[in-house]
């Protein structure tokens, strides 16, 4: 999820300067994505300068509100509208510290998945105490960020399994040395015949 979106879906139920934006934000996510404030006041100088949103005058405390505007409200829409496609999504790490303990030497890799394994269903299991923590139907939106993570810690012990079976069954190739620069390998035959 864009920061930007998500400032603009907060703002689309009212009126709301930078540090009630980030509170809003992070209760309407159940802190699983906590906000740098200097995150927040960034995106709505950017929000500002596209006409997405407009500053307000400064309320009696100093603090200065912002509202959403009509074209924020279009971009907002289609962005609802707007199914997340695979590649916009950010790198999977593991999966790529995964590849790269393969063919890397030295490296333990069941003991990665092993590791990464443990991890993953301490989450789970606290992920899944957090959701029946609390059934107040407002906290719905935190139940449903809840769940997806749930299902994603669910899904990568399922992967893990997959790529615990895959290395007993992997064969790794023999390494192969590195080419040598020519010279050196003239050299050496060189010697080896003297």
């Amino acid at each position: 999820m864009s920061i930007r979106h998500g400032l603009l879906a907060l703002l689309e139920r009212g009126q709301m300067y930078g540090y009630q934006l980030r509170a809003a934000f992070e209760e309407s996510t159940g802190s699983t994505w906590p906000l740098n404030i200097g995150q927040v006041y960034t995106t709505l100088a950017r929000l500002e300068r596209d006409g997405l949103v407009r500053p307000l005058p400064e309320n009696e405390s100093g603090q200065r509100p912002y509202e959403i505007t009509d074209a924020g409200r279009a971009d907002l829409t289609l962005w609802f509208a707007t199914p997340i496609s695979r590649a916009d999504r950010p790198r999977d790490e593991l999966s790529i510290k995964l590849a790269l303990a393969l063919t890397t030497p030295g490296v333990d890799v069941r003991a990665v998945v092993q590791t990464q394994r443990s991890a993953t269903m301490r989450a789970l299991q606290e992920f899944t105490r957090l959701k029946y923590a609390s059934d107040k139907p407002e906290d719905l939106p935190w139940r449903l960020v809840l769940d997806a993570m749930i299902f994603q810690a669910e899904a990568e012990v399922r992967w893990l399994d997959h790529c615990e079976t895959s290395l007993v069954r992997h064969r790794p190739a023999p390494v192969r040395p590195t080419t040598a620069h020519p010279e050196a390998v003239d050299r050496a035959g060189d010697e080896a015949r003297r």
